[in-house]
């Protein structure tokens, strides 16, 4: 039986060590400052980017992978890797429409109907995919059946939890997420939202809270009502500042069961949108 290759997009913010030591493939999305076009996580390193976002007076946009940039990458894999499924996994349908250009990619081969390449709907981002990925190659590399793999993914898609927070809400004001006097509002009060997806991979607010400090506090509070003991893996994901993230990371580790835990750091196109110094963590049961 053909070893399964996995496939992802450049938002699943996987570090490339390890994208490189599991053998997953990534297709990166484009970050675009005025006549600059980057390829994330190729052409343009996180901490570059967030050099560049502090020091522009307008907001970068991004732009998804074409489906034939898709196609290209799964008839690279068949070539090498003839017969081997595909499973790819990308952010979530309702925040970017990768997803969509990796189901036309798909089509676009010759011969499709006897290619065997399953596209996912993570509906999530940044390590929210990040750990079906990344638990999909760890996987394949073991010799799982590609059955095996998505039934695994649909279990932790189903039980894994992400909150995030942002240290300004300045980026969300200009992607045009919340309004302008709601991010005045909350820069003047220090309002801290905190925010996650909802089950169809939509953004939305969780709480408000006042300061960092009761803001980690709330975290804590949601994951305990998550999973309470039970055993969990947890990665914990900062834009540009670690510091309050890395605390965070030491406050659940106090409170929670964890028995596993990775560190990564959100990229260029989720930073677009987050800016620099959110804390993520994102949880599910081992």
């Amino acid at each position: 039986m053909s070893q399964v290759k996995i496939v992802t997009d450049s938002t699943s913010d996987i570090p490339k060590r390890v994208r490189e030591q599991l053998d997953i493939e990534m297709v990166p999305l484009q970050v675009i400052f005025g006549e600059e076009t980057y390829l994330d996580a190729k052409t343009i390193s996180a901490s570059q980017f967030y050099e560049k976002l502090m020091a522009s007076t307008t907001l970068p946009t991004t732009s998804q992978p074409s489906p034939a940039e898709f196609e290209e990458t799964y008839q690279r894999i068949l070539q090498k890797n003839p017969g081997s499924p595909i499973i790819s996994i990308h952010i979530s349908s309702a925040i970017s429409g990768t997803y969509q250009s990796a189901v036309l990619g798909s089509t676009l081969l010759e011969e499709p109907s006897e290619r065997d390449i399953t596209v996912i709907d993570s509906k999530s981002a940044s390590y929210g995919a990040g750990m079906l990925v990344v638990k999909a190659a760890e996987m394949a590399a073991a010799g799982e059946s590609k059955e095996a793999i998505l039934k695994e993914i649909d279990r932790i898609s189903k039980d894994q939890r992400l909150y995030f927070f942002v240290d300004s809400l300045e980026y969300l004001q200009k992607g045009g997420r919340i309004g302008k006097a709601a991010a005045l509002f909350g820069s003047i009060l220090n309002i801290k939202p905190i925010l996650s997806l909802d089950e169809a991979g939509t953004v939305i607010v969780i709480d408000k809270v006042r300061g960092t400090n009761k803001a980690m506090s709330r975290f804590i509070e949601l994951f305990k009502h998550d999973f309470g003991n039970d055993p969990v893996e947890m990665t914990v994901a900062w834009s540009f500042k670690s510091e309050v993230a890395l605390e965070l990371a030491a406050l659940a580790q106090t409170q929670l069961n964890v028995r596993n835990i990775r560190q990564t750091e959100i990229g260029a196109v989720i930073g677009t949108h987050v800016g620099p110094g959110t804390a993520a963590l994102f949880i599910s049961r081992v």
